[in-house]
C-alpha cells in the first residue's frame, strides 16, 4: 500500500497522521513502525518521531485477511506496454474494497503478470462479469479513465431475464438513480436524470430473453435498476426487485446473469482502435438448468 500524506491538516509526525486516518488501532500503527514495516520512498524506515511531510509518501505491506477463494480463472484478452484488459468471472471483485483484497482482478493480475503498478481504468461490480480494463503505466492511468469520464468509450452488456411480450423494444430508459453508502440498494428518485441506458431484445424462448444493454452513463448498478424498472430483473439479482443480499462469501450458486460484452476505443496514448469482445457466456441462457440448480458459475 502506498500513502501520500495530504496537505493541510496539523499532525505533526506520520505516526499521528496514520493512527488517525487508517483503519488499523494505534497500537497495530505502533507496531508496525517499531518494526521498520513502514518505509519512506527511498527505503528508509518511518519512526514514530518522522516530521509530517504534505505530499510525502510512505509504503507498507497491508495485513491481509483469510478471504474465500473465487474458483474461476480471470482471462487475459489483450496487453501491450500501456494496457492489460481482462476477462473477469462472476464474483471477483475488480479492485482492493472491503473484505475483498487478495481475491480482487487486480490483485491476482499483478501478481500472475508481474506488474505490481498495475492500476483499473474502470470497475465492474463484483456479481457482474466481463471485460475491465488496467494500466500498466501509473502516469498513462489519467488518460485511460478520462475516456471513461467523458463517455468516449463504447460498451455493450449482455443480460438475461424474462421476456416480457408486451415491453416494446428497443427503448431507451432515462431516470435519476441515487445510491446512498450504506444502503445495498440504489433507487430511482424524481429530478434530473443521471443515468441512461439503451435496452434491445437480442432474442427470447421459453419465457426468457437474452438483451443488449448499451449504457451512456455509469451509475452504481444502473443496468440492474433499469431493468427492474421495466419489470424484467436481471436472473440471480440478490437486490432488484427484492433484497436478498449480499451473497454471502463462498456461495457461487445462480451468478447474476449481467456481462460486460463489448469494450470499444480509441487509444489515447497511441492512437489505436481497439475493440475487444468477452468470451463467456451466460449460463442462464446457454444451460437454464444447470444455472438455476445452481450448477457452476462459469
Amino acid at each position: 500500500m502506498r500513502v501520500r500524506l495530504p496537505g493541510g491538516g496539523e499532525w505533526r509526525t506520520v505516526r499521528e497522521y496514520l493512527v488517525e486516518r487508517l483503519a488499523p488501532p494505534a497500537a497495530v500503527i505502533d507496531e508496525m513502525l517499531g518494526a521498520g514495516r513502514i518505509v519512506r520512498a527511498d527505503g528508509r524506515p518511518v519512526t514514530p518521531d518522522t516530521v509530517y511531510v504534505p505530499g510525502m509518501f510512505v509504503w507498507f505491506h497491508r495485513e491481509a485477511p483469510d478471504e474465500e477463494r473465487v474458483p474461476f480463472p480471470v482471462e487475459v484478452v489483450h496487453r501491450d506496454e500501456h494496457l492489460v484488459v481482462a476477462d473477469k468471472p462472476h464474483f471477483l471483485a475488480t479492485t482492493p474494497r472491503g473484505s475483498h483484497v487478495t481475491e480482487t482482478v487486480l490483485a491476482r493480475l499483478r501478481r500472475e503478470l508481474g506488474l505490481p503498478a498495475l492500476g483499473a481504468a474502470h470497475r465492474l461490480d463484483r456479481l457482474t462479469a466481463g471485460l475491465v480494463m488496467f494500466t500498466v503505466r501509473p502516469e498513462e492511468r489519467g488518460a485511460y479513465q478520462t475516456l471513461f469520464r467523458d463517455r468516449l468509450v463504447h460498451k455493450e452488456y449482455e443480460a438475461v431475464a424474462p421476456y416480457a411480450p408486451g415491453l416494446e423494444l428497443p427503448r431507451t430508459v432515462r431516470s435519476r438513480i441515487l445510491k446512498e453508502r450504506g444502503v445495498l440498494a440504489a433507487r430511482e428518485v424524481p429530478g434530473e436524470p443521471n443515468a441512461e441506458t439503451r435496452i434491445e431484445l437480442a432474442e427470447h424462448r421459453d419465457g426468457l430473453a437474452r438483451y443488449r444493454l448499451l449504457p451512456r452513463t455509469g451509475q452504481t448498478h444502473q443496468l440492474r435498476v433499469h431493468m427492474n424498472a421495466l419489470g424484467v430483473p436481471i436472473l440471480g439479482d440478490p437486490l432488484y426487485p427484492v433484497v436478498t443480499g449480499p451473497v454471502p462469501a463462498g456461495d457461487f450458486r445462480r451468478p447474476l446473469q449481467l456481462l460486460a460484452r463489448v469494450l470499444e476505443f480509441t487509444d489515447p496514448v497511441t492512437g489505436h482502435h481497439h475493440a475487444f469482445g468477452s468470451g463467456r457466456t451466460l449460463l442462464a441462457w446457454s444451460a437454464h438448468d444447470d444455472w438455476a440448480g445452481g450448477g457452476p458459475a462459469q
